[in-house]
């Protein structure tokens, strides 16, 4: 198995790049680290100072609760979390990895990582000092029935759609569809695709290349949890986290205290009290406003300006790869036909969107998910808004008149329901009429990969790679849309593989090309996210998904 110094070839090319202006230096320390690299010597071959991981705001102290609003619904699944619950999950569940607020990811749960030369096998390293609340020893047959769990097609987690090139082959499982096309599922393409090497060593034996591995550990649903909690998560599971959970109320509060006996940096504070406010921003403000609670994750656009005259509070802002989109099920007519899906987005001007729903607040989007901050970004031509080449579109599917339609969405944030009705009234100029129909958030996340057209936000990812197999890749549980694409798959399998940045941003540019024609997506804005906290919570900084280790932060009463 090749070791660390063995990644030479690697470091020369990625120089290369750097030198030749092919990859920026920030690139650079992002892939340098997932090869394997520390992220100080990465920083440093980049001719970077690696960042503090604290700011400086004095000396950090132990005690006191922090309050915060949050919606609080179903936690029983770690590995199949979408809707945010992985907001507060993370301070008693822990990663593989970690991506800290500038991108870059290391080791948490995991002390190192290798990757062969053709990226096809990977070998992880854990950590030796890691106990369970319990006091068992954390060892690799943990990791391994965590990562088989969520590679299960039956558990259903959005995992599958990032290790699916990798790990997993397709087969038929048996019948038909509606449509006469054989069933097909997914599995490990080898008995010895996930392999134990020793207590403390695990290696993810591949079909194919595959660069991001240590990112795609840092994904939300894959949580370490313990195997004899049998896959359920509660108040008083077994953690490997720096808090517990002693007090779980759906829907209304959760409670939870600091470990002592945590292997890690801290906790300081040493409670979390979480209190579920339902959808109204304007209970959240109050409730800011009035001292009721500590913090307010997920600051809601409508209320921004409020909230930054509130002399206690203090709010942050991260640019980010954020987003919403208008998604269309292309099994459900009229947006099984792909002329349909171009013409809605031939419809939309993005910059007013971007003005007239986010007030300015972000940048437009292209209609692919791959954002302008992700560093495997590739330019194409955009799509502008073109209303008579929309309607001949429409003509050609068979829809001289136009079409009618319902969009979902989640009754709160509120900037969804803005961004929505903008598009709805640029959508008429083409004889698309659409009505809006807003439900409860958590009614939203039953039917989200159900109806014909819904609207769903997608929270940040490092990597644009992350989101396209996420939300494309044939058979994928986040795959809302239900699209499949056999050639959108293969060059996505390519691009997962390639370390050459100049080629895997050709490979992203097809993929880009091919969602703009073909693509099940109306994806006009990305937003800025914004939070907001109480000036006595010191140490925080903005996250770019808005993941928060409250284990590293202090209160300092006045």
């Amino acid at each position: 198995m090749p070791k660390l110094k063995d990644h030479h070839s690697h470091l020369i090319q990625l120089r290369r790049e750097l030198s030749g202006g092919r990859l920026d230096r920030r690139g650079f320390v992002r892939i340098a680290t997932l090869l394997g690299i520390g992220a100080t010597a990465a920083y440093s071959m980049a001719g970077l100072v690696a960042p503090s991981v604290a700011t400086a705001q004095g000396q950090p102290r132990k005690g006191g609760r922090l309050r915060l609003a949050l919606r609080l619904g179903d936690i029983s699944d770690p590995h199949t979390y979408s809707w945010g619950q992985d907001m507060f999950a993370r301070s008693a569940l822990e990663q593989l990895t970690i991506t800290g607020v500038d991108n870059v990811t290391r080791p948490l749960l995991l002390e190192r990582w290798e990757a062969s030369a053709d990226l096809k096998t990977w070998t992880l390293h854990l950590r030796k000092d890691v106990k369970w609340m319990s006091g068992r020893e954390f060892v690799a047959d943990d990791v391994i029935w965590n990562l088989k769990r969520a590679l299960d097609p039956a558990t259903g987690s959005a995992t599958v759609g990032l290790f699916s090139g990798f790990l997993l082959e397709q087969y038929q499982s048996g019948g038909t569809d509606a449509s006469g096309k054989p069933k097909t599922s997914q599995r490990l393409w080898d008995a010895n695709a996930i392999e134990r090497v020793d207590s403390h060593t695990v290696r993810l034996n591949g079909r194919n290349p595959l660069l991001a591995v240590p990112e795609h550990l840092y994904h939300k649903q894959l949580f370490i949890m313990d195997p004899e909690d049998g896959g359920v998560f509660k108040a008083g599971s077994n953690v490997t986290g720096p808090y517990e959970i002693v007090e779980y109320r759906q829907g209304q509060r959760c409670l939870m205290k600091a470990r002592a006996d945590y292997w890690g940096g801290g906790p300081y504070i040493q409670e979390l009290e979480l209190i579920d406010l339902g959808d109204d921003p304007n209970a959240h403000l109050a409730a800011l406003a009035s001292n009721q609670i500590d913090g307010w994750p997920w600051l809601d656009n409508v209320t921004l300006d409020a909230a930054r005259r509130l002399p206690n509070v203090a709010v942050y802002e991260a640019q980010t790869a954020n987003t919403g989109a208008a998604r269309m099920r292309v099994t459900e007519k009229p947006f099984d036909d792909p002329r349909v899906r171009k013409a809605m987005r031939l419809a939309i001007d993005n910059t007013a969107i971007l003005k007239l729903g986010l007030g300015g607040l972000g940048y437009e989007g292209e209609h692919h998910l791959v954002a302008k901050v992700h560093p495997d970004y590739a330019k194409v031509e955009p799509l502008k808004r073109d209303i008579a080449q929309a309607k001949r579109l429409l003509a050609e599917a068979g829809h001289p008149d136009g079409i009618d339609a319902k969009i979902y969405l989640k009754a709160s944030p509120a900037w969804e329901g803005q961004v929505v009705q903008s598009m709805i009234e640029q959508w008429k100029e083409a004889g698309i009429r659409v009505q809006m129909n807003p439900v409860p958030a958590a009614q939203y996340w039953e039917i989200w990969k159900k109806v014909p057209l819904g609207f769903t936000d997608w929270n940040h990812r490092p990597l644009g790679i992350m989101l396209l197999g996420l939300c494309f890749r044939d058979g994928g549980a986040w795959n809302e849309s239900g699209y499949s694409n056999a050639e959108f798959d293969q060059i996505l399998i390519k691009a997962e593989g390639t370390l050459d940045a100049e080629k895997r941003r050709e490979y992203i540019a097809q993929l880009e090309k091919i969602l703009l024609e073909d693509g099940p997506i109306v994806q006009p804005i990305y937003r800025s996210i914004f939070s907001a906290y109480s000036k006595k919570l010191k140490n925080f900084k903005m996250h770019p998904t808005n993941y928060n280790y409250y284990k590293d932060y202090w209160i300092e009463e006045s």
